[in-house]
């Protein structure tokens, strides 16, 4: 039996699919011709760059947080598994992914107050953020970690490193 979660998202995943099907598919002078006049426009170039150690971070950070995903399904998918090891694998889960949403949320919340790229990492009760900024002062650092435990619900170890 199909239940309401699933049929939402093959709902939304196949129309996802079939749309960019028909934008990887449809020509130049159709987008020309939903877009309007291309005549007057100048085409801009951005290069957004991240720092090198901020991506290495995000990497290292989703291999590890895949591999536990993994062993908390295999054990949720384990038929012998007694329920108690089952409902901890779930709670884990859940955790890592609330973790992982609050993460984005902190890193966005530097992003738009400090305009500073960073990388955030919740383990248990402490968050380290690592920073990307050419200021390594003091009073930054205070600032991110009073804005930081503003979003947090409990009390929470922050620590701040700054990288070039």
């Amino acid at each position: 039996m199909i239940n309401k979660q699933s049929l939402w998202f093959v709902t939304l995943f196949s129309l996802i699919l079939v749309l960019s099907i028909y934008y990887v598919t449809m020509s130049d002078n159709s987008l020309e011709k939903i877009l309007g006049n291309t005549e007057n426009t100048a085409l801009v170039s951005t290069e957004v760059s991240e720092n090198k150690e901020l991506v290495a971070l995000r990497v290292k950070e989703d291999e590890e947080v895949l591999k536990e995903m993994e062993s908390y399904q295999q054990i949720l998918l384990d038929s012998t598994k007694t329920s108690e090891e089952k409902s901890d694998a779930y709670n884990s889960l859940m955790t890592l992914n609330t973790n992982k949403g609050q993460e984005q949320e902190m890193e966005e919340k530097i992003k738009t107050e400090y305009k500073l790229e960073s990388f955030v990492k919740i383990k248990d009760d402490n968050i380290n953020i690592t920073v990307s900024s050419k200021d390594h002062s003091a009073n930054l650092a205070n600032n991110i970690i009073r804005t930081i435990r503003e979003m947090c619900d409990k009390k929470m170890y922050i620590t701040v490193k700054f990288q070039e």
